[in-house]
């Protein structure tokens, strides 16, 4: 599988949250883009133009999988500043760290198979190991969840 490494400074997030779990994922993300995209032209300190879908973990271990397990969700964007947030809107900071970067093209559920796969078969036997931060996939503009062919980014913090 290619990968790289980004060693990441700390970076900020503006966005939407809500708890969910791997049987509610699909759903609660659907619900914090339909709200938060309208929002993207509020935010004058956008980094780029990739959008974030975020997962805040309390302490992800493959090993111990139960799809009902609760994190915090997040649709957002990296911003310069924390300056003039928009109402309503969420700030999360990113701590510094190494992330372990795989380009991923297909659809929703190709991406659920790789995401399961990295995570169940080729971490454990890589020489990396799981960081306690949060997980990440960066989407283009282009990205739409109802295309068969996206292309995004899947970030795994790592140590």
């Amino acid at each position: 599988m290619k990968y790289k490494i980004v060693e990441a400074r700390a970076f900020n997030i503006v966005g939407l949250k809500a708890d969910a779990n791997f049987v509610t994922n699909g759903q609660v993300t659907s619900q914090l883009a339909r709200g938060f995209m309208p929002r993207l032209k509020d935010i004058k300190s956008l980094k780029d133009p990739y959008t974030l879908s975020l997962q805040k973990y309390e302490d992800f271990n493959f090993k111990n999988f139960n799809p009902s397990t609760s994190f915090e969700k997040w649709i957002g964007v990296e911003v310069d500043t924390f300056d003039a947030i928009p109402e309503d809107l969420e700030t999360l900071t990113i701590p510094s760290g190494n992330y372990l970067v795989i380009d991923f093209k297909g659809s929703i559920p190709e991406f659920i198979k790789q995401w399961q796969y990295i995570h169940s078969t080729w971490l454990p036997k890589s020489e990396f190991e799981l960081d306690h931060r949060p997980h990440f996939e960066r989407l283009p503009p282009s990205y739409n969840p109802a295309n068969q062919d996206n292309d995004e980014e899947i970030w795994i913090p790592i140590k």
